[in-house]
């Protein structure tokens, strides 16, 4: 690795949140605590169900039966069920109904936005990410959070007692408020690698987990050698988010200086010496990862459909032998042994090895102490159980006991509990914990949810009890990495915001289809000058000044 290299700060997200734990505002509506019978900001027409000593630690139990629109992500690993345990728990023991609206995951984002556009969203919408409330928020379209956090104990609680307000403040709009509330982690927990075949990495003479990307390109090399006719590595996730090679980039990219793939985002990055926005794609770290991966498929050392073909294709590579690496996460190694549990091959052995150092040096991104969260419709407030849905939400997603629940189901009938020792029940299984289980906590009962678990746990601690020994490792292997330093937030008004909206769709455009033909080879590095030419052509410079324009005016 360089020794000396221009260190940038993490990728800048134009969005979200700025929270101000000991001041949070009302509403606006000026109203006083006498007049409105209760706090300032809630009036009590809309506190409908709500308990009037809830507080932190406390289990949310509606006063009177309540029933909240939600607008569901169906994911096709667990179906929506409506006679799932959880919703039965929910309206038994916590009053609790759902108006349900439901999308697929395959068009989620899309339908999510389409649905919000109209007008017609439900209260509750979960599943939201960093930056992507953004469109809604001139619009009018949904809550400004941070005028109520102050009815959500669970939630402040944890921002002051595990550090993370400068992950809020990083995320703060032009109006100074915040738009969704994220998902939280006590610490940094890592998901996603290069998922391996150890036993013929073995059988191949690589012991060891690759130190570098250099080192990781003379692991493929071997591998082709050893295994002639199979691709070293064949890729997946390339049609997920329309982002070819997304997660592999995305996790490569810091120790590049730089941002790619599915943490592309807004495209920009923080120069901390020159302390202004660039676009990433004009940097020479982007040059240089591009140029990399560009080598491994000139080399035949990744399969050139990586680029292109669905999961399932790539998944049926890798559990066929076909290939021999393939993106991974923490759940989804569940997933690569069970295919070849059921193709009858009990030798293969599959891992996530540690991320890969690179020419920047040893990092992880910024940000991966907030997980994706939630927003809520601007006609949440005039509901008439709005504190209500406030007090559910602040127990479900941020309590130890809220989260508990999500994430084990109930105890007794899908796990037992022996001081801080969870175990599943007999029949029950979840990413491989209790692989004689024959039911799924997920699909058959709707706990494990990733609609109603933003962060899987935020807790070390329950994030820990649903770890198999394979990901405790990969999670420690990772715990020396250096997280990359916040950038500052840009906060962009709303004109601003509608013109590098237009800007940006043509450059995310152009950054998706050159990224992929400079890697497949389709267009010659030979053109990368020219692209950036052509990147101008696209309002790229000034683009990048909205941002630092905004950068300057809020000091």
């Amino acid at each position: 690795m360089r020794s000396a290299r221009k260190r940038a700060g993490a990728a800048a997200s134009i969005a979200v949140l700025a929270l101000a734990l000991t001041a949070a505002c009302s509403s606006g509506d000026g109203a006083t605590a006498e007049e409105t019978g209760g706090d300032a900001g809630i009036p009590d027409a809309n506190r409908v169900g709500a308990m009037e000593d809830f507080a932190a630690g406390t289990e949310f139990v509606a006063t009177e039966p309540v029933e909240f629109g939600l607008l569901y992500r169906d994911h096709p690993n667990y179906p929506l069920n409506e006679d799932w345990l959880f919703f039965s728990e929910m309206k038994d023991k916590h009053n609790v109904t759902f108006d349900i609206t439901s999308a697929p995951l395959s068009d989620w984002d899309q339908k999510k936005s389409l649905i919000i556009s109209s007008g017609d969203a439900p209260e509750f919408i979960p599943v939201t990410y960093k930056g992507q409330e953004t469109q809604f928020v001139s619009g009018g379209a949904i809550l400004p959070l941070s005028d109520y956090v102050e009815y959500m104990p669970n939630f402040q609680q944890k921002i002051e007692e595990w550090g993370l307000q400068d992950y809020l403040d990083s995320l703060e709009q032009a109006d100074g408020k915040y738009y969704m509330l994220p998902g939280l982690y006590e610490s940094p927990q890592p998901q996603y690698s290069i998922a391996v075949r150890k036993d013929l990495w073995d059988a191949a003479g690589i012991t060891e987990d690759p130190e570098t990307w250099d080192d990781f390109r003379d692991a493929l090399e071997k591998l082709k050698a050893a295994n002639p006719g199979v691709w070293p590595m064949s890729d997946r996730w390339s049609t997920t988010n329309n982002s070819p090679l997304g997660a592999t980039l995305n996790i490569a990219a810091p120790n590049f200086d730089t941002i790619a793939g599915w943490g592309f985002g807004q495209g920009l990055w923080f120069d901390e010496d020159e302390e202004k926005f660039v676009y990433a794609p004009t940097t020479d770290g982007y040059k240089e990862l591009v140029e990399y991966f560009a080598s491994l498929v000139a080399d035949g050392l990744l399969d050139p459909e990586s680029l292109t073909q669905d999961d399932d294709t790539a998944i049926q590579k890798f559990g066929s032998g076909q290939s021999l690496a393939i993106s991974g996460n923490t759940q989804e190694i569940t997933t690569y042994r069970k295919t070849f549990t059921d193709a009858g091959n009990t030798a293969a052995d599959v891992k996530l090895i540690r991320v890969p150092a690179g020419p920047a040096g040893d990092y992880v991104a910024s940000g991966s102490r907030i997980a994706s969260g939630f927003m809520l419709s601007s006609a949440a407030k005039d509901s008439p159980h709005f504190l209500a849905l406030l007090q559910w939400i602040d127990w479900l997603y941020y309590s130890d006991e809220g989260i508990e629940f999500a994430q084990w189901g109930v105890e007794g009938t899908t796990y037992t509990k022996d001081g801080d020792t969870r175990t599943l029940a007999a029949d029950v299984d979840w990413n491989g914990l209790n692989p004689a289980g024959t039911k799924k906590l997920n699909a058959d009962f709707g706990f494990s949810n990733g609609v109603f678990m933003f962060a899987n746990g935020t807790t070390d601690e329950l994030i820990g009890s649903m770890q198999t020994e394979t990901t405790r490792a990969f999670v420690e292997s990772m715990a020396d990495k250096e997280e990359l330093p916040l950038a500052p937030t840009a906060p962009l008004d709303e004109m601003q915001q509608e013109q590098v909206t237009l800007w940006q769709s043509a450059l995310n455009d152009s950054v998706l289809q050159n990224t992929a033909a400079f890697i497949l080879g389709t267009r010659p590095l030979s053109e990368w000058d020219a692209w950036m030419t052509e990147l101008k052509g696209l309002n790229v410079d000034q683009y990048v000044e909205t941002y630092n324009q905004a950068l300057a005016a809020k000091g």
